[in-house]
């Protein structure tokens, strides 16, 4: 942190450590042994349960929330690991609120939904703490397969195929294994280095080699890999970062809260992390209130979310809001930003509402600001892609690309949600036909 930062007030240590390690603790508390039997005893256990339906890798809910009652959750883990191998993070990060819960016939009856959730965490952790994986690999196929991305669909998809007996090498442009659980998830949703525990204990299939900080297009391209391998999974997530077009988006202290969040879940010294003391964050997702709530939780004084439509458009659910709104995190709606000023550094940010066609109002205003987070969007980089649908790679079917032998999931891939059960469940769905494409082969 340089000298002019340090006198615009984006200092490190605005809290004591006291006060940081309490907002940085597990959001949701682990149910005990007890609390797991009382909430799985509120389950009808539905036979045409719409939880399911509404689970994107279609996990039998029912059955493991029985098992965990008649006291085997190791058997409820195998249920849902059998559908999701990263049930442990998603029912971390889950917008379980407007999935699966949201579908519990228990919300709809009495606006109180059975914690499937907390229930699918309570199963995949005990059996991990135990150390155990439940799957083993058939007998090898000699097939090869290159895996593009270490993230969720990822590493999904290499696990099923390692299951098939196929061998599977994961080229990942980072250091570490994850994606966007390990880089791109709030602390306070993800502790104890709990992504990198998953991964570890997710690579105990055998079968599966990681090459960290190799990155398609810098260091393995497509053609090569298709040259070396039978086939070809991508699911490198979004690298690119949308541009802020206002004037003065260049200014000191504009920063991409992608950056910011991966920062701080890689940091061992939160004191350590330079926060604002005014604090902007343009967008409206789950990133937008991750870098906001957290800016928050490192002793930032003012913290606003500005966003150019209306709540009801938001993609942070109305959970997410409520949380940031509870942090202290003042949220604007139907506004765009058109000028980030000051001398060299940001110093204010001026918006100009904006009615529900975006078209503008000519009212402004403005915030004062010493940080600025920009969350926007990602975007898809890489050269020699398969056919693009819009700004990610098209595919049909489950991945199937333009590009015979070369499959895609996850954020990448045009058409699904970016969440990480939808990246879980595209990456699994490839793996499948891309076995069976192997095996007629």
């Amino acid at each position: 942190m340089d000298a002019r930062a340090l006198k615009e007030g984006v200092v490190p240590g605005r809290l004591d450590a006291d006060a940081l390690n309490a907002g940085f603790v597990d959001l949701h508390a682990p149910l005990t042994d007890h609390e797991a039997l009382v909430a799985a005893d509120r389950c009808y256990f539905c036979h045409d349960a719409p939880c399911i339906t509404a689970c994107p890798t279609d996990i039998d809910i029912p059955l493991f929330i029985r098992q965990i009652a008649t006291g085997t959750p190791e058997a409820a883990a195998k249920t849902i690991l059998t559908q999701n191998i990263m049930g442990g993070m998603c029912a971390r990060v889950c917008p379980t609120e407007t999935l699966c819960e949201e579908a519990c016939v228990r919300e709809a009856a009495e606006g109180e939904p059975v914690q499937i959730g907390r229930l699918q965490r309570y199963a995949t952790d005990t059996l991990m703490a135990q150390g155990v994986h439940p799957f083993s690999r058939a007998a090898s196929t000699g097939k090869r397969i290159a895996v593009v991305g270490a993230g969720p669909a990822g590493l999904a998809c290499a696990h099923r195929l390692a299951m098939h007996g196929h061998d599977v090498v994961v080229f990942d442009a980072r250091s570490k294994a994850g994606g966007l659980n390990e880089y791109g998830i709030a602390a306070y949703k993800s502790t104890e280095d709990f992504a990198a525990r998953e991964v570890d204990w997710l690579l105990q299939i055998g079968g599966i080699q990681i090459r960290n900080n190799m990155a398609l297009g810098r260091d393995v391209t497509l053609s090569a890999l298709q040259g070396e391998y039978d086939a070809v999974f991508l699911g490198m997530g979004l690298g690119g970062v949308n541009a802020l077009t206002a004037p003065g988006a260049e200014k000191e202290g504009v920063l991409d809260a992608v950056g910011f969040i991966a920062d701080l879940r890689q940091a061992t010294d939160l004191s350590a992390l330079p926060v604002g003391r005014d604090v902007v964050v343009i967008g409206g997702g789950m990133t937008a209130v991750d870098a906001a709530v957290q800016s928050k939780l490192l002793g930032a004084l003012n913290v606003t979310i500005v966003y150019r439509r209306g709540r009801d458009r938001m993609n942070a659910s109305v959970w997410e809001q409520d949380l940031a709104a509870a942090k202290g995190v003042r949220i604007i709606t139907n506004a765009s930003p058109v000028a980030v000023h000051g001398n060299g550094a940001v110093r204010e940010i001026e918006f100009e509402f904006t009615d529900d066609e975006l078209a503008p109002t000519g009212q402004t205003f403005r915030l004062a600001a010493d940080q600025v987070f920009k969350a926007i969007g990602q975007t898809l980089s890489g050269e020699d892609l398969p056919n693009l649908d819009g700004r990610k790679i098209a595919v049909s079917g489950p991945g199937r690309t333009s590009v015979q032998g070369v499959w895609a999931g996850g954020d990448c891939a045009a058409g699904g949600e970016d969440l990480t059960v939808t990246a879980v469940a595209e990456g699994r769905d490839a793996a499948e036909d891309i076995h069976a494409a192997l095996m007629r082969a």
